[in-house]
């Protein structure tokens, strides 16, 4: 199953995000308060025997702030009967016509982890360094700024005073159910679904900050991207290795140029984590409480930002008129476009 926000394509600004899911048609999804509405009128019983439906559905935050999980919305999508011919049905959208916003509008934190050993080690090794014997040991993860959230299709920049704006293409996961010293062994219980995430990168203001040792700042949160939605660990279990940390799935990430010309600068596999999400949501949880709506990212796969690939691939940074694309296997792609800073 897969949730997103969405709205009309070319529908009147300000409109409400409408929370939809993947109906069983490829390109299809469905309306859900409209299903819920209609799964109520044809049975009234509905609405006092269950919390789902009771009260309108419109974000997922709220979804989850009611105490619900992701999953419970499979009761919806699995109930839906469709009216009349699908082209009619005002329940059913197709993905054609649909706007995607971030698919977790607020989310309450945002852990990023190191989970990539290529990454890690590719990264010390510019430094002139190895990669310390802690990070064998545990998994390791910064905060992130989610004030400053983006959507798929939502424009970024560089932030002020840097040149070299990056991309990292990253797995995300959202908790969908509050987590307190959670054991790794119960800990992917907790995890509702996951998502492609872009934590963005100004490589030039990083690296002046890191010197310091006080972890990442201005060269990170000036934007976070994430989406297009986020998919149930069910569709992913086929692929997921008895015993392995995590799927073989595939990671790719495309920059296409104002010339149209698209470079191929990324190409990993989420199965090369060392990490599972097991266990870095139970290091996240250990003595703290992790609520519904939070968000844990995996770190930059091996390959996946330019500061490891430019001089092989793009050969310079990011720049206005360049359109990022970031892919994951039965996951989704991720867009952005790249603008020019905005006058202040």
């Amino acid at each position: 199953m897969r949730i997103g926000h969405g709205r009309e394509r070319h529908g009147p600004a300000g409109t409400p995000w409408r929370l939809a899911a993947s109906a069983g048609a490829a390109g299809t999804w469905l309306d859900l308060e409209i299903v819920r509405r209609r799964l109520v009128s044809a049975d009234p019983r509905r609405a006092h025997n269950a919390i789902l439906f009771r009260q309108p559905i419109t974000t997922l935050d709220d979804h989850l702030g009611r105490g619900l999980r992701i999953e419970a919305l499979r009761e919806l999508v699995e109930g839906f009967a469709p009216v009349g011919d699908a082209g009619d049905d005002d329940a059913v959208l197709e993905q054609a016509d649909i706007a995607f916003g971030p698919p977790v509008l607020r989310p309450g934190s945002f852990r990023d982890f190191y989970a990539f050993e290529q990454h890690v080690r590719t990264m010390w090794e510019r430094r002139g360094g190895e990669i310390p014997e802690a990070w064998y040991r545990l998994p390791i993860f910064y905060f992130s700024n989610t004030s400053e959230l983006r959507g798929p299709g939502d424009p970024v920049w560089p932030p002020l005073g840097s040149t070299e704006l990056d991309f990292e293409l990253e797995v995300g996961a959202v908790v969908d159910t509050p987590a307190y010293n959670l054991p790794e062994e119960r800990a992917a219980e907790a995890i509702g679904g996951y998502l492609v995430v872009n934590d963005w990168s100004a490589r030039d203001l990083q690296r002046d900050e890191s010197t310091v040792r006080l972890g990442p700042a201005k060269g990170k949160d000036f934007a976070l991207t994430i989406g297009p939605w986020i998919v149930t660990p069910d569709e992913l279990a086929d692929r997921w290795p008895p015993g392995a940390t995590s799927p073989d799935l595939a990671m790719t990430a495309s920059v296409t140029g104002a010339d149209r010309r698209t470079v191929e600068v990324a190409n990993g596999s989420w199965a090369s984590a060392r990490y599972s999400f097991a266990q870095m949501l139970a290091r996240a949880s250990a003595d703290v409480h992790v609520r519904p709506g939070e968000l844990l990212g995996s770190g930059t796969v091996g390959t996946g930002c330019l500061l490891e690939v430019k001089d092989q691939t793009l050969r310079r940074w990011l720049e206005p008129g360049d359109v990022v694309t970031l892919g994951i296997e039965r996951i989704g792609e991720l867009t952005t476009p790249i603008v020019a800073r905005p006058p202040s």
